[in-house]
């Protein structure tokens, strides 16, 4: 029936031969697979897979069995392309799939993409879900136009602190992904940084227990306490766009000095701030001598 329908609606699209197919599939709700990407993947001689074992279940529920499974993932990416350009040259179709979403957005397949165009074959898109985009459409983010995508944040130490202060640095819409025993922390980080500003959280998107909320970067690790439940699963967050104001005064900044002044000396921090802000560094450098020694208003 899957099959039947998918050639249906887009038997009529040509799929050339000897070219890379990069198919998104489902972020958790198998409804959301489109029926050009079944289509695609029944037509394909070979499937990449980030993980084969992920990718092999979607293929049998879709009656794919016995296709040829090849591992493409973040540790052999640039090895592995090699082999997909052979199956190429031989004129074969070879679809990619990540795990779940579009494949080579905060996921493997930009080192696949760009190995096989060098080669000299073609790459075609099959769109579908991106929990990226999909966060941002129930965001409701009035002063965003667009969004940049920063994905997962490192994961701990002063690397983490300084992506957390850039952030609040920059004024436009910034989708985040961030795993479950990790995003307490993460709250608590854009709490301090961030204050107001306003986040979308959004946990298991498409799946059963999707939860959407949006609130203040303040009263997110609150929410996320209140029930134990709201911390499971994977979490796409929207930090909204803010508004650039001049005025603010000496404490405009004082967000993004406290973090970096609980990681870093005085004067790395000031350097840093300065360059996140574009404020002066002089007038930085006297707030966070308040700041440090308590004396700030």
């Amino acid at each position: 029936m899957w099959r039947q329908a998918a050639a249906a609606a887009a038997g009529q699209q040509q799929h050339p031969a000897g070219a890379l197919y990069v198919v998104a599939t489902p972020i958790g709700n198998l409804a959301d697979l489109t029926l050009r990407a079944i289509h695609v993947l029944h037509l394909a001689d070979a499937v990449a897979c980030e993980d084969t074992r992920h990718s092999a279940p979607l293929l049998r529920h879709l009656g794919i069995d016995g296709k040829p499974l090849l591992a493409v993932h973040e540790h052999n990416e640039h090895a592995a392309a090699a082999g997909v350009v052979e199956r190429l040259a031989a004129g074969q179709r070879v679809a990619f799939v990540s795990d779940a979403g579009t494949p080579a957005v905060s996921d493997p397949g930009a080192a696949l993409v760009n190995a096989v165009r060098a080669a000299g074959y073609r790459v075609l898109p099959i769109p579908g879900t991106s929990s990226a985009v999909a966060a941002v459409s129930v965001a409701g983010d009035t002063l965003g136009s667009g969004f940049r995508l920063a994905g997962f944040l490192p994961a701990r130490g002063a690397e983490r602190a300084q992506a957390v202060q850039a952030l609040a640095g920059q004024p436009d819409t910034t989708v985040l992904f961030e795993a479950p025993h990790r995003i307490e922390a993460l709250a608590a980080a854009l709490a301090t940084a961030c204050g107001e500003r306003p986040v979308t959280l959004c946990r298991e998107l498409t799946k059963q227990f999707e939860t959407v909320v949006t609130l203040p970067c303040a009263d997110a690790p609150a929410w996320l306490a209140a029930d134990p439940n709201r911390c499971r699963g994977e979490f796409v967050l929207v930090l909204h766009a803010c508004a650039i104001t001049g005025d603010a005064g000496p404490a405009a900044h004082d967000g993004t000095l406290r973090v970096l002044l609980a990681e870093l000396p005085l004067k790395q921090a000031v350097a840093l701030t300065a360059a996140l802000t574009g404020a002066p560094r002089n007038a930085l450098y006297e707030r966070a001598l308040a700041l440090k020694n308590g004396a700030a208003d």
